[in-house]
């Protein structure tokens, strides 16, 4: 069976190169790389899970032994990059007063249930849902294939640059042969099929949030996290760090256990696509946005994986209530810790969105830069996806500054790496600055307004999901005790 994100021989190249990042003992890694490599050990991480050739029980064995060898290495110190919440708390500005409501004035300023302002938030929320859904829907069928490849799918098809869905009609046999679509994906995704929103792990688990504060509200705990995991959500389904601590949750370990015990995946983009609920639901609250997604991040990543969550749930949360994409971004970089290398991602995103233009030889120059930055790091990391989810929405924020839907979600995905991901965070912000109508029919209407899961319950009306999620925005914040609140988070049996 090949079992992907799981295999230890395809773990201990990843952990060697996390190890690294780290700043773990260098001659310790060499050790253990070349212990590896002496045995028969291939140390070039597999791009897609797991690597061709199944390992023996001997050099399994060995893989195993060498991740415990690398798991007990302390990592350098980083006080720039901390993971409790106080401590992050601690390197943070304060955060942004913004209002409560679209329309509203400071924080303060709370509208009754039934005025304008709840009009436009759910209006809000409704274009972030469909804005998710379809820039997920746009990238999945070239998930994994690099930009290079991207372009040639696209010239060979008459569609470059990108302004409408990928399509197999007149794709020659040698470019289709050489850039295989996702297998996943391509039944589902491409123009000649789309019918719904087909299942995704980038709709899963925002629909698993609204499960989660339906159940728990805003006081839930990590555990509350990986019980609901057990619950509803297929292993099968998740993948890189959620695969890993899936894992270790059904081996009774503990968080935040849960995040570093053979998860050499805990700093890539997992728990960033996790979170957009979070947000939605604390319209203006970027800081509340934030300590809800860390405490769902914490049960599967560490450090800049998390920061990922609260940067994406905070920009889910600015979307409710801001006017411009800009806004948008400036509230959400109050949440992440200024000296972290996601904040280094996230600001040359935005310089190069900023220096360039929406125009081709914009765009190429843009990812480019980002490319050169951040092209040694595997397709699903956060910080490479990160750059371009700022920069997408910074060059493609439009005349009006309120984002234009097809520009932004377009570089998003031709931009390569986890493309259904950053197209649907992308697709998110924009859709809750523009509505459904500024979205417009071209990526709304092959929606169908529902959206596939496979989570209980099966198919869901995209309006029931922004009605749910308004319901729970109108809850009143209770802000739970911090770091605190999962101190007392044990083992499961």
């Amino acid at each position: 069976m090949r079992l992907t994100w799981a295999q230890p021989e395809d773990l201990l190249a990843h952990e060697l190169v996390q190890a690294a990042a780290e700043g773990k003992d260098a001659a310790a890694l060499a050790d253990v790389r070349a212990r590896w490599v002496a045995a028969g050990g291939d140390p070039v991480p597999a791009v897609s899970g797991a690597g061709p050739v199944p390992a023996t029980p001997a050099l399994r064995a060995l893989a195993r032994a060498l991740l415990v060898e690398l798991d007990a290495l302390p990592a350098a110190p980083a006080p720039h990059e901390p993971d409790d919440w106080d401590a992050i708390v601690a390197t943070l500005p304060a955060a942004p007063d913004l209002p409560d409501r679209p329309g509203a004035v400071g924080s303060s300023a709370g509208a009754a249930v039934g005025t304008a302002a709840d009009a436009a938030y759910a209006d809000r929320v409704l274009g972030a849902w469909t804005g998710r859904a379809a820039g997920c829907l746009l990238g999945k069928p070239v998930e994994k294939i690099p930009r290079v490849g991207i372009e040639e799918i696209l010239r060979a098809t008459g569609r470059w640059p990108l302004d409408r869905w990928f399509t197999a009609v007149g794709l020659p046999d040698d470019v289709a042969a050489r850039w295989p679509w996702n297998r996943r994906s391509a039944p589902t995704s491409l123009e000649e099929n789309i019918d719904g929103m087909p299942e995704d792990d980038d709709l899963n688990y925002p629909i698993l949030a609204l499960a989660l504060l339906e159940r728990h509200g805003r006081g839930f705990t990590t555990d509350d996290v990986a019980q609901l995991w057990l619950d509803a959500l297929p292993a099968g389904r998740v993948f890189t760090a959620e695969r890993a601590a899936y894992r270790n949750v059904l081996d009774a370990r503990p968080v935040p256990e849960t995040a570093t015990h053979h998860n050499p995946f805990r700093e890539w983009i997992g728990a960033l696509i996790r979170t957009d609920v979070l947000g939605w639901v604390s319209p203006g609250d970027v800081r509340e946005a934030a300590r809800l997604a860390w405490t769902d991040a914490r049960l599967s990543h560490t450090r800049n994986g998390v920061y990922g969550a609260m940067w994406a749930a905070a920009l889910a949360s600015a979307a409710m209530v801001g006017d411009t994409v800009d806004e948008v971004l400036d509230a959400a970089d109050a949440v992440v810790p200024p000296g972290s290398r996601l904040a280094g991602a996230i600001r040359l995103g935005r310089d190069a969105g900023r220096d360039g233009d929406a125009s081709e030889a914009g765009v190429r120059a843009g990812l480019d830069a980002i490319h050169a930055a951040y092209g040694d790091l595997h397709w699903v990391h956060v910080l490479n996806n990160a750059a371009v989810i700022a920069y997408a929405l910074t060059a493609g924020r439009g005349e009006d500054g309120r984002g234009d839907f097809g520009a932004s979600v377009a570089i998003a995905v031709t931009a390569g790496w986890d493309t259904d991901s950053a197209g649907a965070t992308v697709g998110g912000v924009v859709g809750a600055l523009q509505g459904v109508d500024g979205i417009g029919p071209q990526w709304t209407r092959p929606l169908d307004g529902h959206v596939a899961t496979s989570l209980p319950g099966g198919e869901q009306r995209i309006v029931d999901l922004a009605a749910r999620t308004v319901a729970l925005g109108a809850t009143p914040v209770v802000v739970a005790g911090g770091a605190a609140q999962g101190a007392t988070e044990g083992a499961r049996a």
